[in-house]
């Protein structure tokens, strides 16, 4: 638990099952609007187990732990399939508030089959590059006011946006974009009040990186290959360069040869 290892690193999941108790508190009254805010920054803000462990003590945590445990097993890798990331499971997060401040949902976390959002003079981030999903088809329900949300899928997953936009508007241009043979579909609705929703379609860091490095190495080649054509070009000028001054040697061994048996016919005539 996080009494037993307060200097282990927390990851982005811990923090968001903590963020969780402070909302599920907020809605019930527990904290009001500025403890919230407060707690909520220094959940974001936490680096260790630690650091998170005090935020939530004085709350009760329902069905969601306040206090990481720390697992020593290492979870399985993904098979790299979407088949292994369209779990069944529950959402690790169903709803997010920003309320003059902003929410952020991004790195490994679990997307339930509807997930719901508020947004009034603030904005927030929900990133599904790295998420799993908990059916082949999730909602992303968002509301606008005065604020706006970002919707972040990875390549591959059908987007549909049913939106509806008063001064405002839902972002259409990622629609149309077949997805891959079993990769989730993700509909995207809401309302938006002289706010916006966005919706982006970006690959993960990682494989930017993967993709960066291929390119690289492409260019590296075609420099390389461009270097031995080169190479080979000048081997062969210098061939026929060489070629040609023999030649023109020969050339000028017989007509020095010619001219001076012509000099020799005209000493004959003259002593004649």
């Amino acid at each position: 638990m996080t009494d037993d290892a307060p200097e282990l690193r927390a990851s982005d999941a811990d923090r968001e099952r903590v963020a969780e108790v402070l909302r599920d508190a907020l809605a019930e009254g527990r904290l009001d609007m500025t403890e919230f805010e407060e707690r909520l920054d220094a959940t974001y803000k936490a680096r260790t187990y630690g650091e998170l462990a005090p935020i939530t003590r004085d709350l009760p945590v329902g069905t969601v732990a306040a206090a990481p445990r720390v697992s020593m097993t290492k979870e399985p890798e993904r098979d790299g399939g979407w088949a292994g990331r369209i779990t069944g499971a529950e959402g690790s997060s169903t709803w997010a508030v920003a309320v003059m401040s902003g929410f952020q949902r991004k790195g490994r976390w679990t997307v339930p089959r509807r997930f719901n959002c508020f947004a009034f003079w603030g904005g927030g981030e929900i990133d599904l590059r790295e998420a799993d999903f908990s059916a082949g088809e999730v909602v992303i329900n968002c509301v606008a006011i005065m604020g706006g949300a970002q919707v972040i899928v990875p390549p591959g997953v059908e987007v549909v946006v049913r939106g509806i936009g008063i001064m405002g508007g839902f972002d259409h241009s990622e629609e149309g974009v077949p997805g891959d043979p079993g990769a989730p579909r993700v509909v995207v609705t809401g309302f938006a009040f002289w706010g916006g929703v966005g919706v982006e379609r970006k690959v993960t860091r990682a494989e930017r990186q993967r993709l960066r490095e291929e390119r690289r190495q492409e260019k590296l080649e075609r420099r390389e290959a461009r270097e031995r054509d080169r190479l080979e070009r000048g081997s062969g000028r210098r061939e026929l360069d060489g070629s040609r001054r023999e030649g023109h040697g020969w050339g000028d061994l017989h007509g020095g040869a010619r001219e001076r048996e012509r000099e020799r016919e005209r000493e004959r005539r003259r002593d004649t």
